[in-house]
């Protein structure tokens, strides 16, 4: 469970274009599929960062398992990202001039797993998505399907517990689209929790997801089952 308490995210604090993009947010995550919805500049991704511990808030705390993980150095911090969550970005940041293969094992290197163990599992999740043919294709002759399933088997190779995606549809047309939601539905069912931010509404109605909270000016406006 991922709980955040009074947390506001102030970027360029006490300059003239100082931006207030998270305000006091209150809340708690648990299991299945969440999803942020809002306006551009409404501080959906900004949230995601501060519960992915990719930024650290300017005030209030986050807690996983009841701990508070928000104020640890950044040392321990890496490792609770590296262990907790996988990551699916909107653009996919894949490493172009290497493989899909290979990118897929990237982040579980520093853990030193053996290359053997991490080369099979890192198949096995390509072949899964669908695209265990094009393991050694490097990311610049991927298409733009291929590409995010890549991604999505880069964030679950070190068998993360929370999967975070932000804006994970915005480039991709309905069928592509719907065989996202089909993978969603795959990992809520293994038991794995999935939050997501989205303009798309085919994702806000989704069978598969759980809860819809909607961002406005940095703050929760509601938050619907």
């Amino acid at each position: 469970m991922i709980e955040l308490t009074g947390v506001t995210k102030i970027y360029n604090q006490g300059r003239g274009d100082e931006v207030a993009a998270i305000r006091g947010v209150d809340l708690t995550i648990g299991g299945g599929v969440t999803v942020l919805k809002g306006p551009s500049g409404s501080g959906k991704t900004t949230l995601l960062t501060l519960i992915g511990c990719l930024a650290r808030p300017t005030t209030g705390r986050v807690r996983l398992g009841g701990d508070v993980i928000s104020g640890l150095p950044e040392k321990f911090l890496n490792q609770v990202r590296r262990k907790t969550f996988g990551f699916v970005f909107q653009q996919h940041n894949l490493i172009r001039g290497i493989t899909a293969l290979e990118n897929v094992m990237l982040p579980a290197f520093p853990l030193g797993v053996p290359r053997g163990h991490l080369d099979a599992r890192a198949r096995e999740l390509l072949a899964l998505l669908d695209v265990g043919h094009r393991a050694g294709a490097t990311v610049e002759h991927l298409s733009g399907g291929e590409a995010q399933r890549v991604a999505i088997a880069r964030a679950l190779i070190n068998e993360p517990r929370v999967i975070i995606a932000d804006e994970p549809t915005a480039n991709l047309d309905t069928r592509l689209a719907e065989q996202f939601l089909a993978i969603v539905a795959t990992l809520k069912a293994s038991g794995k929790a999935v939050l997501m931010t989205s303009h798309d509404p085919r994702i806000w109605g989704a069978a598969a997801v759980d809860t819809v909270i909607t961002l406005s000016d940095g703050r929760l406006e509601e938050a619907a089952a």
